[in-house]
């Protein structure tokens, strides 16, 4: 599955292209860093197909599925490396 946005493709990888991207897959959200202070100061805009894989990979570490952890990770790292560092590292 492939996904355009902002004139680049991103390739979405199994399993995470069963991910319910929501009806605007590129419409921008804010996410904050789950360990972050009250000021939030420590959050960055990601399209909402990236805010699903961001959800699954919090959700498999929650279930202890490391595998898929670390393949959203890599995504991550791979496609949103800024982003990465805020909400992941």
């Amino acid at each position: 599955m492939k996904i355009n946005y902002n004139n680049k493709d991103y390739t979405i990888p199994k399993p995470f292209d069963q991910c319910f991207f929501g009806k605007e897959p590129t419409k921008m959200m804010t996410i904050h860093n789950r360990f972050s202070d009250e000021t939030f100061s420590q959050s960055c805009k990601l399209p909402s197909f990236a805010v699903a894989i961001y959800d699954t990979i919090i959700g498999a570490e929650r279930t202890e599925d490391y595998t898929l952890m670390q393949k959203g990770i890599t995504w991550f790292q791979k496609n949103f490396t800024d982003e990465y560092y805020v909400l992941l590292d």
